[in-house]
């Protein structure tokens, strides 16, 4: 090694660094890294979504009663008893009639809290975070509120209280399908629950629209309000409404926790999944029916959600 003197002392002559070698092997690799990084998941979704549905799939085609390992394969008689069962198909057909009242509802209070929050000078993040909090609300736990604070059929429940002091009688909410009173509870529950979240989705698509929009409109003497949220908000928001209808269309006929929390042991209001929850877990245990079931309320959902973006033009350009 090659020495230089500075005063008469021997220093070791600097050697000069060697550009740095990229990685090579396995760690270096992108895809390892993606793999490393993804796998957990995938491992996860394999496991406790593809695999279960998959099983439920195949077990729709046995006779299985207290069993998941059936053996007699019955073909389409899971579905055929499923589809001449009138608990089942009513529940289909009431959250068909419960979707289209609460898909529309929920749409306009989203978008009507979305445009007042959207206007505020100030705060704006308050309201914004007042209104989004309902949603990390735990369904179960709103639902005990409504049932045994808002709507307990007890002169001690806030609505029965209010009406008290307008001389009305105290209202059995959940407790008589004749007057069907519980739909009050379920939709106002429902919408407490669920506005907050589109909130958001409107409002982040509001403040995308360029001002430049509006402000062309009112050179052209278009007036403030109506005019402006027909013709520049309104189609400006067709993308962002379309997702949320479709959305909300696959959440009502998803509903469980709510109405089972509310309506307990009830027959009547079940929706489509508790009506499987009892077939499968109930005294028959009928996991191949229950499974039936469940393939019959998601090609529902299918078809309904593809008729619906087919209307809604969901995918098409903006200049269709």
């Amino acid at each position: 090694m090659s020495t230089t003197t500075t005063r008469g002392v021997a220093r070791p002559a600097s050697a000069k660094a060697s550009p740095a070698r990229p990685r090579r092997g396995l760690r270096g690799s992108s895809t390892f890294n993606f793999w490393l990084f993804t796998s957990p998941f995938l491992i996860g979704l394999t496991v406790f979504v593809y695999v279960p549905i998959g099983w439920s799939l195949w077990l729709s085609f046995f006779e299985a009663r207290f069993t998941v390992t059936p053996s007699k394969f019955v073909g389409f008689d899971n579905y055929w008893q499923m589809l001449q069962d009138s608990k089942f198909t009513g529940s289909l057909v009431t959250f068909t009639v419960f979707a289209v009242f609460i898909v529309p509802a929920t749409w306009a209070l989203s978008l009507g809290l979305a445009l007042l929050v959207n206007q505020l000078r100030f705060m704006k993040a308050f309201f914004r975070s007042v209104f989004f909090l309902p949603t990390a609300c735990s369904y179960v736990a709103a639902a005990l509120i409504w049932k045994m604070s808002m709507f307990s059929g007890v002169r001690f429940g806030l609505m029965n209280t209010i009406l008290g002091w307008f001389g009305v009688e105290n209202i059995a909410w959940l407790a008589n399908p004749d007057p069907p009173w519980y739909w009050l509870v379920i939709v106002t529950l429902r919408l407490w629950l669920q506005a907050g979240f589109y909130m958001i989705l409107f409002l982040a698509a509001l403040q995308n629209i360029p001002p430049e929009l509006y402000e062309a409109a009112a050179i052209d003497g278009a007036k403030p309000g109506w005019q402006t949220f027909r013709y520049i908000t309104l189609p400006q928001l067709r993308a962002t409404s379309t997702a949320v209808i479709l959305l909300l269309v696959i959440a009502a006929y998803q509903a469980f926790d709510e109405f089972f929390n509310l309506l307990a042991k009830t027959t009547w209001g079940r929706p489509p999944l508790v009506e499987l929850y009892y077939t499968a877990l109930g005294e028959s245990q009928d996991y191949g029916e229950g499974s039936a079931g469940a393939v019959i309320l998601t090609l529902l959902i299918l078809i309904v959600t593809l008729a619906q973006g087919k209307f809604l033009g969901f995918g098409r350009g903006d200049d269709k």
